[in-house]
């Protein structure tokens, strides 16, 4: 490996480090890091801090301890070039801002912005290299690609479960399988999504707030998919005023139900229905994209997250499994209608590791 591409390397991996640090706050714009190196030495760095805030090209430029002229900006994500409502382009400020060149990590989804941030550079006379760290920068950005891709929000599905694929008892038991380390996991995971959603029966089996509260971090809005209604007025998840609540049924709910709920300040969010009378999944994660949510965490239960992989709605999943074996209980994921080894989902395991007693698996579900 060449040195400059080493060199591009190191300054990308720190431009992503600083990216990261903008999790669960910038969404639904992507988190970005930037880097400015003049003569060897780092001299400006910034990061996407919060949605509406400015962007990592400026926080680095305004950082920088000296004049630019000459200089490499360092960037996880083509900057963008559009105006929106919260703030101008980037490009306006990288243009006259004297760079040499510029390394940008991977173009951006945004069809408004894709390539032609790029053609500005270089139609300015600025190197531009894209493509450092290409598949990290890449993955920093998954929700927002899907948001910009689909339409939709990248749905991650979170399992507690025993190490034979239990998630409770067979009378319904489930607190608590797993530890509390991950339990204070699981509530960073919330902290970090855009929306929590579990199923009706769930609700009804656990009663839970799905509020962050073992760990620092703001709390997602709250779904629930409740074709009939059935919700308790009682439900800590509608005494809760945390956070946006929504509730997502069909046209056949009650409607005096309906007006209870928003009365109580409940959104009732009517979708289409699939074939069985249930929530149309695929039309209620389009209308969560059309509002700007990115990301999807699904905590169950075992019904809602079945349908959500028979219809290859599932992007990743974090599994917490517990050294425990229950034997006969409720299967973490029902009938996936496979008959042959080779129709089975693909994964590809992207991290594992302990939390505290569980072993802890991240996966993507291939497409």
């Amino acid at each position: 490996m060449r040195d400059d591409q080493l060199r591009d390397e190191k300054y990308m991996r720190l431009a992503l480090r600083l990216a990261r640090r903008g999790l669960g706050k910038t969404s639904p714009n992507p988190m970005v890091g930037a880097v400015i190196v003049k003569d060897g030495c780092i001299i400006g760095r910034g990061y996407h801090r919060y949605f509406g805030g400015k962007h990592a090209e400026i926080n680095a430029i305004e950082s920088a301890t000296e004049d630019l002229t000459g200089a490499t900006l360092y960037v996880t994500l083509e900057p963008c070039c559009h105006r929106n409502k919260k703030t101008p382009p980037c490009i306006d400020r990288v243009l006259p801002a004297g760079f040499n060149r510029v390394v940008i990590g991977t173009l951006d989804p945004n069809p408004q912005v894709s390539g032609k941030a790029v053609k500005m550079l270089r139609d300015n006379g600025i190197k531009t290299t894209v493509g450092v760290l290409e598949k990290e920068c890449r993955d920093l950005i998954a929700a927002h690609t899907k948001l910009m891709d689909k339409g939709m929000p990248l749905v991650t599905v979170k399992l507690a479960q025993t190490i034979d694929g239990r998630i409770a008892t067979a009378t319904g038991d489930s607190k608590w399988i797993s530890s509390d380390e991950s339990r204070r996991l699981a509530h960073k995971l919330r902290a970090t999504h855009d929306a929590v959603m579990v199923g009706m029966g769930t609700v009804l089996a656990d009663d839970p707030e799905l509020t962050v509260r073992l760990v620092k971090g703001r709390n997602p809005a709250r779904i629930i998919l409740d074709s009939q209604l059935r919700i308790p007025l009682t439900a800590k998840v509608i005494a809760g005023r945390e956070a946006p609540m929504i509730v997502a049924t069909t046209i056949k709910a009650d409607n005096k139900k309906a007006t209870c709920l928003r009365d109580a300040g409940v959104e009732v969010l009517t979708v289409s229905e699939d074939g069985q009378g249930r929530v149309d999944m695929m039309q209620l994660l389009k209308v969560l994209g059309q509002r700007g949510i990115s990301s999807l965490l699904v905590e169950g239960g075992a019904e809602t997250v079945t349908t959500l992989l028979r219809l290859n709605l599932v992007d990743r999943l974090v599994v917490f499994i517990a050294p425990r074996i229950m034997g006969k209980g409720i299967d973490a994921v029902g009938d996936l209608g496979v008959k042959e080894v080779s129709k089975t989902l693909n994964l590809t395991f992207t991290r594992t590791y302990h939390s505290g007693p569980d072993l802890v698996i991240e996966a993507k579900v291939n497409s």
